[in-house]
């Protein structure tokens, strides 16, 4: 354990499958936090086979599973469900992500859990919350991000919504479940005296709601104006002309020249001084109503040019733009490597000897680069001796 972490000394019982709680428990492993993954016998947690191309675990297992480790109990026994309630008893923070009432119905809920420990934070992510007319249902992070107003908005408008290519929903509530954990962490550290009621100490993260919390003014706008935003590509809808675009060499970037000020910059830089001067276009609104035709004019300049310099000329003049990466980019990135946001672990590829993959680096940055991975995700049960001997029954068994 590295004690000069923020979160070294925290104790976190993770009883999450794929990715929601997971990602939690993540974020509070990577800034020092001791993670014990429980995971179910012989099979564990099921992202060790999502998108597993060769070896037994997938390299999204290990991403969103490193720094924790990992005991092996079947919380379907009455001996698992006993470990799990003497491990709360020791742990700080417990996260899960069944459907709600599966801890109630194994007999280890809040109250259960909490006659171990008074003091212990549980932090629950479901589809639809613990509570309301639609708790009990189940759903994964696509559907969350349906009811959540996301998916209404990607794609183009003349055809179906469309997803984006990772699991964002999980993602975003598994933010929200860490910093849900760090505001109760917070709380019991500002007046330890004071006990806090169980109610205060459970914190319960929705994807739904946790989609709709980051889709801006999308219901406010509604109510206020009856606008109903709708898909627009790549474009954001208001905004102009801020899209992707397509250069001469076949790669895309993107060019965000919506400001008042840069736009009249960005104009000059792409050879059309009469659209810089065009008093219609001098506000964003009047930028949006003409969308079609910018990004037309910006489109046969960036037709001419290479993506490196378009970017340059763009960057020359203060327009903010950038390429559109690939994993193959980001893994070559200068800027990334500066800040240690792709870091080197050697790790099973199914080859036989392990190799040095990298992984996403720790976000935020503390003391100028990217903390240290001290561990991809473990092996199925790789603790489950050293979790007992400490924490159980003093065993190896």
């Amino acid at each position: 354990m590295n004690d000069s972490l923020p979160l070294a000394g925290i104790r976190v019982l993770e009883l999450g499958n794929y990715i929601a709680a997971p990602t939690a428990g993540r974020l509070l492993a990577d800034f020092g936090a001791e993670v014990i993954k429980v995971e179910r016998p012989k099979t564990g947690d099921e992202l060790r086979r999502w998108r597993l191309y060769a070896g037994t675990t997938s390299m999204l297992f290990h991403t969103i599973n490193r720094n924790k480790k990992s005991i092996v109990l079947d919380l379907r026994t009455d001996e698992g469900r006993r470990d799990v309630v003497k491990l709360a008893g020791k742990c700080d923070v417990v996260l899960e992500n069944f459907r709600p009432g599966t801890l109630e119905k194994w007999g280890i809920g809040p109250e259960k859990l909490t006659e171990a420990n008074p003091a212990l934070i549980i932090v629950r992510v479901s589809a639809f919350g613990q509570t309301g007319p639609m708790s009990s249902r189940p759903g994964f992070a696509a559907v969350a991000e349906a009811y959540g107003g996301l998916r209404e908005l990607v794609g183009d408008p003349d055809r179906p919504p469309v997803r984006t290519g990772v699991s964002i929903g999980d993602s975003i509530a598994g933010l929200y479940a860490g910093f849900g954990a760090m505001l109760a962490l917070f709380q019991r550290a500002k007046d330890p005296g004071t006990p806090i009621p169980l109610s205060d100490r459970i914190i319960d993260v929705a994807l739904n709601e946790s989609i709709f919390s980051v889709m801006e003014s999308l219901v406010p706008d509604y109510l206020a104006y009856g606008v109903e935003r709708r898909r627009v590509g790549g474009r954001m809808e208001g905004i102009a002309p801020s899209n992707a675009y397509l250069c001469r060499d076949g790669k895309s970037i993107v060019i965000a020249g919506n400001s008042d000020a840069i736009f009249q910059r960005y104009m000059y830089a792409i050879e059309r001084p009469d659209l810089a001067a065009d008093p219609n276009l001098t506000t964003n609104d009047g930028r949006w109503r003409r969308r079609d035709e910018l990004d037309q004019a910006i489109g046969a300049w960036t037709s001419r040019h290479s993506r490196d310099a378009a970017l340059k000329i763009l960057d020359d003049a203060g327009v903010p733009s950038g390429p559109i990466f690939t994993a193959a980019d980001i893994a070559a990135d200068d800027q990334y490597a500066a800040r240690n946001m792709i870091q080197y672990l050697p790790v099973d590829t199914g080859t036989g000897e392990p190799e040095r993959i990298g992984f996403p680096g720790v976000v935020p940055v503390i003391g100028g680069q990217s903390v240290r991975i001290r561990s991809v995700g473990p092996e199925l049960g790789e603790h489950t001796g050293e979790i007992r001997a400490h924490y159980l029954d003093g065993s190896d068994a």
